[in-house]
This record gives C-alpha cells, sequence and structure tokens, in this order.
C-alpha cells in the first residue's frame, strides 16, 4: 500500500453559527482545497462525517449535496456515521480509500449543526445511541460520565482536584485555538464550585454543544510531494468497538476500544507511546481524559491523574494534550470533531499551529463514540 498524506486542513469557527449544515460543510471543504492548492475537479472521493443531521436539521443526502456545492462533481460521495466518532471513522475511510488506490485525491469533511436545539433535545438526540434498554431507563453520556468518575475516583484516590485541572488545561489551550468555541481561561475554584450536572461531575467537566466542521485532504505521499514542502502521513491506524451495554464490560474505568485501536496504530506504525509527541483526546468529559491517557499508555492504569498533577500534559510539559482547547473548550460538533483532531495534530507537526505551536513531529488522535461503544486511533507524522 502506498503511504497516504495529508497535504491539506481546515477548520471553521466553532460554536453558535447562522449558517445551516450544508453552507458549514461547504466552507470548510472550499477552505481545506484552497489551503492545499487543489481544485475541487481532482476529487475523486468524497466523505461527510456526519452523525445525526437528518434528526438535529432534517437534513439528509449532505455528501452528494456537498459535491454540487464545491463543484465536485462526479466524484464518489458517501457519509460516515459513527456516532461521536464520526470524524475518527471519516479519517479511517479516507486513509482507506487512498491506500487501496481507489482514490488519488480524497476529500473528508465533518460537521454538524447543533445549537438551534435545546440542551434537553440535542442530549435526547445524542443519548438515541445507547443501548435501547439503558435509553429506556434514561441513562444519557452524562450519567455514565458521572459514574465512571465516581468510580476512578474512589477506586485509584485521585483528588477531584484533579479533573478541574483538565478543565483548566483545556481552557487555558483554547485561549490560544482562534476557532475555539470557548477562548477563555478558568480556575480550579471556578470549576470545582460550579453547578453539578452528574455527580461529581460539574458544568465544566462536559463539553458544550457546537455548530461547525473541519476538513482534511489525502492522497498518496508521491502525490503529495508535487503539491507540498511539507506534509503529514499517516503512519497508524486503527478502529474498534466495545460492548454497546456498558455495564456488561468487565471494568468500567477501561475503554476496551481504547486499548485496542490505539493497539493498531501503534503496530501499523511501528512506534509505541514513547514515540508520540503530542496528543488531541476526546475529552468530552474530563474523566475521558484520563481513561485513554490509561488505554493508550501514557500512563499507568490509575495513575492519570498524576500526569495532570506533575503538568506533564500542558501546552510545555513532556507530552501535550489537547493543544487545541479539546472538545472541552473547543466544541464538540459531533461528526466534526474527529476531523478537528486530525487537524490540529496536522498543523502542530507541520509547524503551522501559531501560538499553541510545540515541538512535534509525530502526533495522535483519538476519537471516541458513545462511552466508548467505537473508537479510532490514528498517529500522524511530519514529512518533507
Amino acid at each position: 500500500m502506498p503511504d497516504v498524506a495529508v497535504i491539506g486542513a481546515s477548520m471553521t469557527q466553532f460554536g453558535q453559527r447562522e449558517a445551516w449544515i450544508r453552507d458549514l460543510l461547504a466552507e470548510a471543504g472550499q477552505q481545506c482545497l484552497d489551503d492545499a492548492g487543489v481544485e475541487s475537479s481532482e476529487v475523486e472521493h468524497l466523505y461527510v462525517s456526519n452523525m445525526a443531521s437528518g434528526e438535529f436539521e432534517g437534513q439528509t443526502g449532505v455528501p452528494n449535496a456537498l459535491a454540487h456545492d464545491l463543484a465536485a462533481i462526479p466524484a464518489y460521495t458517501q457519509r460516515v456515521d459513527q456516532t461521536s466518532s464520526s470524524g475518527g471513522a471519516g479519517i479511517y475511510a479516507a486513509w482507506q480509500s487512498v491506500a487501496s488506490g481507489a482514490s488519488e485525491m480524497t476529500l473528508l469533511v465533518g460537521g454538524e449543526k447543533m445549537t438551534h436545539r435545546t440542551t434537553g433535545e440535542a442530549t435526547d438526540i445524542i443519548a438515541s445511541l445507547t443501548h435501547p434498554v439503558e435509553y429506556k431507563q434514561g441513562v444519557t453520556l452524562p450519567s455514565f460520565a458521572g459514574l465512571a468518575a465516581r468510580l476512578y475516583l474512589d477506586r485509584f484516590d485521585a483528588p477531584r482536584e484533579s479533573l478541574a485541572k483538565v478543565a483548566v488545561k483545556n481552557h487555558a489551550n483554547g485561549v490560544r485555538n482562534p476557532h475555539a468555541q470557548f477562548r477563555k481561561e478558568i480556575d480550579v475554584e471556578t470549576a470545582m464550585e460550579a453547578p453539578m450536572v452528574a455527580d461529581p461531575l460539574r458544568l465544566y467537566d462536559f463539553c458544550p454543544i457546537t455548530d461547525g466542521s473541519a476538513a482534511l485532504l489525502f492522497c498518496p505521499a508521491e502525490v503529495a510531494r508535487s503539491y507540498a514542502d511539507e506534509y503529514a502521513v499517516v503512519s497508524g491506524v486503527g478502529g474498534a468497538t466495545d460492548t454497546h451495554v456498558v455495564h456488561e464490560r468487565v471494568d468500567p474505568t477501561t475503554m476496551g476500544g481504547v486499548v485496542e485501536s490505539g493497539r493498531q496504530a501503534y503496530e501499523m506504525a511501528g512506534m509505541s507511546p514513547d514515540d508520540i509527541d503530542v496528543a488531541e483526546l476526546h475529552d468530552m468529559f474530563t474523566i475521558l481524559e484520563f481513561l485513554q491517557m490509561e488505554g493508550l499508555d501514557f500512563a499507568p492504569k490509575g495513575e492519570a491523574w498524576k500526569e495532570i498533577e506533575a503538568g506533564t500534559t500542558t501546552i510545555d510539559g513532556e507530552r501535550p494534550i489537547n493543544t487545541s482547547g479539546g472538545l472541552k473548550s473547543k466544541g464538540h460538533p459531533l461528526g466534526a470533531s474527529g476531523v478537528a483532531q486530525g487537524y490540529e495534530i496536522y498543523k502542530q507537526i507541520v509547524d503551522d499551529a501559531g501560538s499553541r505551536q510545540v515541538d512535534a513531529d509525530v502526533g495522535l488522535a483519538c476519537n471516541v463514540g458513545g462511552f466508548g461503544n467505537c473508537v479510532t486511533t490514528v498517529i500522524m507524522e511530519g514529512r518533507q
């Protein structure tokens, strides 16, 4: 298989947007093509990562509509839906399309339009990804997060402040990201005194409801040299699932899909956790940053909280995590989030991340669907 390169990337402003899903997707798609200097007529495959445009907006058929809006006809189109990990699944699909030789120019655009719905409506749409038995009992993802956080804190004797420090770190990083929804620093006291949502998690332990889109452009590495002096290569990618019913898991503080997808990505890349310079993790809830750090072997089991206490994961730490601000500060437009993670890793390893730039040659992104129901992990490294 040929090495698969990323030669262009874009991310729109995240937050409350006037634009609807088609406009958001077209905005990111065109910006990405412009970033790479590629004409829309060169796109052979066009993938759209989107969880619920029908449920949120009553809009279906968005991939073929986007091909029209970008003047990318007759490109093959496909929608990729893997709940809140749709963006990561889109990266996997786009990588496959190029690695297989089926396409020499594949555009991936992820997006979601959510803020026109009430918090209750949006939560209910997202909760529909749970098992029907769980959904019938009123279980939501925030409730799973609260239960897992309580178990983690009690089992590993972790201070509640360690979760607050995740939120503080990611908000500080978001200030440096001009596309982030929240560009405002908070302190530990503010996070600890915020309204309770799902004990022990409070308001600042949760990501916001967001509109936005992001895009990546893939091609064989030998083609990339014609377009860019610096580009990224997808060194490893892995995808996995875990039990759909969360209470069937042996240990709710271990995300099996993270462990397995990470193992696959490391094996394909011929790398270990020590090779990763920067990472974007799916911090829909602060506790998920700890669970993914441990699932990806960035920290021993039950000790991720010690890394936040030691400052290892700050933007000037040994292994910065969520330099973009993460979902916590950047925002979480479901279908766009995994693509936006890829955007951040791409920007970091081609030294184009502005004031949040860190010293990184290899980066990893982990995109989680549901409460670990499905996961995609991707590793990129820079090339010249």
